[in-house]
Parts: C-alpha cells; structure tokens; sequence
C-alpha cells in the first residue's frame, strides 16, 4: 500500500513535467512546395541532451503562453539555427520560449522545413513559406492565443536568422500567392548571432548551399543576401553577436545593421568580444545577459509595457 502511495505522489509532482505544450500543424490540408516523398523525420538527443531534428516533413508551432498574470499581448515566433541542415530546438527554441514567457510574451517555436530537393519542388523556397505562414497564423488567430496581431515579432539563430531577416525584407509579395491577403511582416525581429548575406567573404558556406546548392547563380544569391533587401519597411531589429564568432562572421549582424540604419529602420546591436557561435541564453564568457538588453529594447520601442 505504502508503495502505491508513494507513486500516486510520484505521479502527482511530476504532473507538471508530463504536461505537453500545445503543437499546431502549420497548415491545414495540403502542404504548398511539398511533393509526395519517403523522407521521414528524424530527432536526435545528444549527450548533454540537447535535441536535433532534421528531415522536417510536418511544420509545426509548438505554443508557450505567458501566464495570465504575465501576458502582455506580444508575441514572438522563435526559429532555431542549424545550418538549414537541422533545427537545435531546445536550446535555440524550448529553452527560449520560456524565457520569453518570464517577459511576458507568448511564444511559438517554429518547426520549420529544411531544403530537401527529395521533399519539395523548390528548396528554397520552403523554410520562408513556413516562416510566413508561422505569421500568418498567429496574426490571424490572434484572438485565440490571447495576443495583439500588431505585436508579433519573429526571432531566428543563426541559419534561422536568415530565415527570421528574409521573412523580415520578403513579405511584400508572399511566397504563398494562393495563401489568404493577411500580412506576413513581422512587426519587429530579433536576431542572434544571424547568418544574413550569402556574398561570399561573409557567407555561411554551408546555409547557402543548404538553401541554393553549391553552384547557386547570382540572381538568387543576391535575393537572398538580406542586407541588400532592407527598405524603410523593413521591421525595426534587436541584434546579438560575438566578435569571435568563427561559424558565422561578425560582419553579418554589422552590415545588416548598417542597412537599417542607412533606411532610418530603428535597430539596436549588441557585440561581445567572445562568445563564439552558438551560445544560445547564456554566451558563458561576460556576466552581462543579452535577454535583459532584450527586454529593455522591448519595453523602450513599446513591444512591452513600461
């Protein structure tokens, strides 16, 4: 009897760790840039346990609401870095979302489709469609999920960053024409450690290969180098990077921050000296944290209540 107290208790505590977050399918019916295929999706947990998924089929939003006594009506959608090869979702997703609900924000990590000529017609294509209609849906269902559809930010690591600042600087012809006339711009984006130009002294090799393959011709190379694609219209951006960053070089965050600047787009960038690539919450190397600088930028341009 004792024992089956005692796993009643079990149960009881861990109740809280077994409660899944809500994951929505992205869309609803068909796919779009999707053909019939056998790729299957793949998760891998590493040995300090963080979690790899490749081979992305479903996208997917997996919800985190800010409490009721939290909420402020912003939103924010996360998309993981991974070279467009993977998605690290834990640390550059779960673990973020969270910390955005201690802020008060609604977040939505986005499971989005990596290129792969097996699964879709255009690989280029499918990570922006994902990303746009991620928006979409949120600012559609805005209601639902208790947030203001003109607080929707869009937050991208690295190859995600690309992702996030191209659907930042494309949305003014959506890369979806049979999609519904909602607007797909973010209304303001957070970037770290971003990969944004595929020009070859600042590229991350193997995104834009992910994304264009190897002999990608100039067209879409520069369509895609996303400091050349900023316009007054472009969202105001919160920018994170280390000087030291030997995976995606520094200058990234620079010149897409010299853009919005040139466009008079309201933009904030912090550098550190180290940190490397890929530090996600917490670069180990200064005690200062880039979510605080986070927050006040939020609160300073109004996505967040004083």
């Amino acid at each position: 009897m004792k024992h089956l107290v005692l796993a009643a208790l079990l149960l009881l505590g861990a109740a809280p760790m077994l409660h899944a977050q809500q994951v929505l399918p992205l869309y609803k019916g068909n796919i779009p840039d999707s053909k019939p295929n056998d790729v299957k999706e793949t998760s891998v947990t590493l040995a300090n346990g963080g979690v790899r998924i490749s081979n992305v089929v479903q996208p997917t939003l997996t919800v985190f609401p800010a409490s009721k006594e939290k909420a402020t009506g912003t939103a924010m959608i996360v998309c993981p870095g991974g070279g467009y090869t993977r998605l690290s979702i834990d640390h550059e997703g779960y673990d973020v979302a969270k910390r955005l609900n201690d802020m008060g924000i609604t977040a939505f990590v986005l499971k989005y489709r990596l290129p792969n000529d097996a699964s879709q017609p255009d690989k280029s294509l499918a990570p922006l469609l994902d990303a746009q209609q991620a928006v979409r849906l949120v600012r559609e269902q805005a209601a639902k999920f208790n947030v203001k559809p003109d607080r929707i930010g869009l937050m991208g690591f690295s190859a995600g960053g690309h992702l996030a600042s191209t659907a930042g600087t494309h949305f003014t012809q959506p890369a979806d024409e049979k999609a519904s006339k909602t607007s797909v711009r973010p209304d303001f984006l957070v970037l770290l450690y971003p990969v944004i130009s595929f020009n070859d002294s600042l590229a991350h090799a193997g995104s834009r290969d992910n994304l264009l393959g190897k002999n990608a011709a100039p067209t879409p190379l520069r369509l895609y180098s996303n400091e050349l694609q900023v316009t007054d219209q472009t969202p105001p951006t919160f920018l994170v990077h280390a000087q030291d960053d030997k995976t995606v070089p520094v200058l990234n965050s620079v010149v897409f921050y010299e853009a919005l600047t040139r466009h008079k787009v309201p933009a904030e960038l912090h550098l550190y000296p180290q940190g490397g690539h890929g530090f996600g919450l917490h670069n180990k190397t200064t005690q200062d944290d880039w979510t605080e600088r986070l927050h006040n930028w939020l609160v300073a341009s109004n996505w967040l209540p004083r």
